[in-house]
């Protein structure tokens, strides 16, 4: 898988660009608040999108490249997904791209389009929206989500401790070009239970297609 890097505010940062024969869609894929972008989630869904004909440009934020825990101040992660989305399209020109990415990085995806609309992209796909803390439900993290002027796909576990379905549903239905699709039995990570008759594979699968299906239908 090659690796490249692109600039963001005078810092150089890595990233991953997958592109598999026959891509049809390019999707630039930001990490989650604590685990940056060679996790094994997001390794495994790389190459499940692959499979689905979805190219992947995955990349570090600063804090992530730089072996901090804590997350760079807004404007610097807003900055980040701005450069690594004119990086991916300028890796695959001939590609429409969407963005978005696992959790933290989705969200910081979805705050950067309602600040400012993001040339070219075609849409944002969410995996596993964070919309508020485990234990402490709230809505408060969705208040920028009507400014975002770009098609939505939220794609959220049954089982997810960080958005409450009685909360995220009705958000999701006042906006004008948002779908929600649920994965049955899945937690925040979208692990499923053994019970389940479902494995963790599957689940990525099911991501991976929905992804594919929703991205080539902008």
């Amino acid at each position: 898988m090659p690796e490249v890097s692109f600039s963001a505010g005078g810092a150089r940062l890595d990233a991953l660009f997958l592109r598999p024969e026959g891509a049809r869609l390019l999707y630039v894929l930001a990490h989650g608040a604590s685990a940056g972008m060679r996790h094994p989630f997001l390794e495994a869904i790389a190459e499940a999108l692959a499979k689905e004909g979805v190219a992947t440009f995955r990349y570090e934020f600063p804090y992530m490249q730089g072996g901090r825990k804590r997350p760079d101040p807004p404007a610097v992660l807003h900055a980040t997904v701005r450069a690594a989305v004119l990086a991916a399209q300028e890796a695959a020109p001939d590609l429409p791209v969407i963005a978005g990415g696992k959790s933290f990085g989705g969200r910081m995806t979805t705050q950067t389009q309602a600040d400012a609309p993001l040339p070219g992209l075609h849409g944002i796909a969410l995996l596993g929206f964070p919309l508020h803390p485990a234990g402490a439900p709230s809505v408060k993290r969705a208040e920028h989500l009507p400014r975002v002027m770009a098609p939505l796909l939220f794609l959220q576990g049954t089982r997810d401790e960080l958005a409450d379905l009685a909360l995220l549903r009705p958000v999701v239905e006042k906006l004008p070009r948002a779908h929600l699709r649920l994965v049955e039995g899945a937690d925040h990570s979208f692990h499923v239970l053994k019970r389940s008759g479902r494995t963790d594979a599957d689940v990525l699968r099911e991501l991976a297609r929905a992804v594919a299906e929703w991205g080539s239908g902008l």
